[in-house]
């Protein structure tokens, strides 16, 4: 599943195959000085209302019986 970056509750970054890459994104826009590290109390570091989550991206596939009509009246 990929992750994102979210602010609150809003996704503000694209979803990436992996969190690794979501803590770079996040690094990239200066969210973060440094890459995550283990706080005392054993989580990554970003600023309060950030945080980085699994997404669920759903595609759909087309029916493949559905054909454009050939004229549009």
């Amino acid at each position: 599943m990929p992750y994102a970056l979210f602010a609150d509750e809003r996704q503000i970054g694209p979803g990436l195959p992996t969190e690794a890459e979501v803590w770079k994104q996040a690094l990239d826009y200066s969210l973060i000085s440094d890459p995550p590290a283990a706080e005392k109390a054993g989580g990554p570091v970003l600023p309060a209302r950030y945080h980085v989550k699994e997404i669920r991206e759903e595609y759909c596939a087309p029916d493949p019986a559905w054909r454009l009509p050939d004229e549009i009246s």
